[in-house]
C-alpha cells in the first residue's frame, strides 16, 4: 500500500444511505485489439452506460483496445472521462488525446493510487495481466479495510470463470475467509453493472478476520 494512502478514503460509499453516492467508477480492462467482439460490445456499453449516467469515467489513459473503446463511447454520450498514464505510455504513443482530462503520472505504482483516489467504486472487465492485477490489489486493500468501495467484475461469456474458481479454491483451503468472497461483486453483464453500485451496499469485513 503506498504511504500515506489511508488518509485518502473520504468518499467512502454509505452502506445504509439507500442511494448510490457513485460519482466517479474507475473501469481496468484490457488494452489489446485482438480480442473477441463480445468483449468489445461490452466496454462499448459500460462507457456509454456510465457517460449517459452522469458518472464520471476514471481509466488507464489508453486509446487502443477495450480501453479506447471504452472511452470513446462514455466521450460519444456526453461523458467526462479522466485517464492516468504513466510517463513511459505515453511516449510508446498509447495515450488517448481526447479525454476530458488525461493525468501523467511517474509510475505504474502511482497509476493505480490516482485511479484509487478519483474512484468511489470499481468495474471489471476482461482484460490481461494488468487488469488482473489491478483488481487483485483493490479487493486486498478492502480485505485489509483500507477502503470499502465496492467492485464490480462483469464476467462476460464466462471470461472470469477462472478467477471465480481462483477465489473458491482461496477461501476453501482456508487463505481467505468466507466473507473474503463477498468483497467483490460478480454479473453477467453490463446492464448489470449501474443498478449493483446503487442497490448493493458494499460488504463489511473487519480486516483482522483474514487472521482468523
Amino acid at each position: 500500500m503506498p504511504a500515506g494512502t489511508r488518509g485518502d478514503f473520504s468518499r467512502r460509499p454509505k452502506a445504509d444511505s439507500g442511494e448510490s453516492v457513485v460519482s466517479a467508477v474507475c473501469v481496468f480492462c484490457g488494452s489489446s485489439s485482438r480480442v473477441a467482439e463480445s468483449y468489445r460490445r461490452a466496454a462499448a456499453r459500460l462507457g456509454e452506460a456510465i457517460g449517459g449516467a452522469g458518472i464520471r469515467l476514471v481509466y488507464g489513459g489508453g486509446r487502443i483496445g477495450l480501453m479506447g473503446i471504452l472511452a470513446d463511447a462514455a466521450l460519444g454520450v456526453g461523458g467526462r472521462v479522466v485517464g492516468v498514464l504513466p510517463e513511459f505510455l505515453r511516449g510508446l504513443e498509447v495515450a488517448h488525446s481526447g479525454l476530458t482530462e488525461l493525468r501523467i503520472v511517474s509510475t505504474m505504482h502511482d497509476r493505480k493510487r490516482m485511479m484509487f483516489e478519483l474512484a468511489d467504486a470499481f468495474v471489471v472487465l476482461p482484460g490481461g495481466f494488468g487488469t488482473v492485477d489491478e483488481t487483485i490489489e483493490v479487493v486486498t486493500w478492502r480485505q485489509l479495510g483500507l477502503h470499502d468501495k465496492p467492485v464490480v467484475v462483469v464476467d462476460v461469456g464466462g471470461f472470469w470463470r477462472p478467477l471465480r474458481a481462483l477465489i473458491a479454491a482461496i477461501v476453501g483451503e482456508g487463505f481467505a475467509h468466507p466473507e473474503h468472497a463477498k468483497l467483490l461483486t460478480v454479473v453477467s453483464s453490463v446492464e448489470e453493472v449501474l443498478p449493483t453500485l446503487h442497490d448493493r451496499p458494499p460488504a463489511r469485513v473487519e480486516a483482522d478476520a483474514k487472521w482468523t
